[in-house]
């Protein structure tokens, strides 16, 4: 998630991330992650990208990506 070890803690133990633990490990659960980081930092695509070269939109790659992740 690129964020420093110390700093998921800090928000663990601030209320900003739930967490349970296991033995000495945090578990977090995929959603309260994607809730405390925000949004996706996706930059947006340069225009000639925008289109494969049929002419056709290009798909939602990170979406495809996030479900298939999900096992969806």
């Amino acid at each position: 998630m690129g964020r420093d070890p110390e700093t998921v803690r800090r928000w663990i133990r601030s209320g900003k991330l739930r967490a349970r633990k296991v033995g000495t490990q945090h578990v977090i659960d995929e959603q309260d992650l994607e809730a405390a980081i925000g949004p996706s930092r996706s930059l947006p695509l340069p225009k000639a990208w925008r289109q494969t070269w049929t002419g056709e939109p290009q798909p939602d790659w990170v979406r495809i990506l996030d479900l298939s992740r999900r096992g969806r």
